[in-house]
C-alpha cells in the first residue's frame, strides 16, 4: 500500500460545472477513483456544481480530471475548474453529504 503522506502523491480539488446533479455523477466519479486507487471525496455543491478532492500519483490524478472532463452519459460538463496542491494524508475515498441529494 502507498504511504499517503508519499511526496510524490498530489491532491486534485476539482469543481466540476454543468448538468452534474441527478445524473449519478457522484457515483461515475466514486468508481473512477476507486478504481485508479485515489483517496479523496465527491460531493454536491448548493450552486450546483460537484466538488471532487482526490489524492495520488500524478499520472492517476491526470486520469481522473480527464474522465471528470466526459462525466457520465447523462450529464453535460460545462466546465472543470482544478488545481493541484500537496497531498494532506486522507485515506480512502467516499461520497460526502452534500448540498444536493442527488444521484
Amino acid at each position: 500500500m502507498t504511504n499517503q503522506r508519499d511526496p510524490g502523491r498530489e491532491r486534485l480539488d476539482a469543481v466540476v460545472r454543468g448538468r452534474v446533479q441527478g445524473v449519478g455523477f457522484r457515483v461515475f466519479v466514486m468508481r473512477e477513483a476507486v478504481h485508479l486507487e485515489l483517496d479523496g471525496f465527491v460531493a454536491n455543491e448548493r450552486d450546483g456544481s460537484v466538488r471532487v478532492v482526490a489524492e495520488g500519483v500524478p499520472q492517476d490524478l491526470d486520469a481522473l480530471e480527464e474522465r471528470l472532463r466526459d462525466g457520465p452519459p447523462a450529464s453535460i460538463v460545462e466546465r472543470v475548474i482544478a488545481r493541484r496542491e500537496p497531498a494532506r494524508g486522507v485515506v480512502g475515498f467516499r461520497i460526502a453529504s452534500g448540498e444536493h441529494r442527488g444521484d
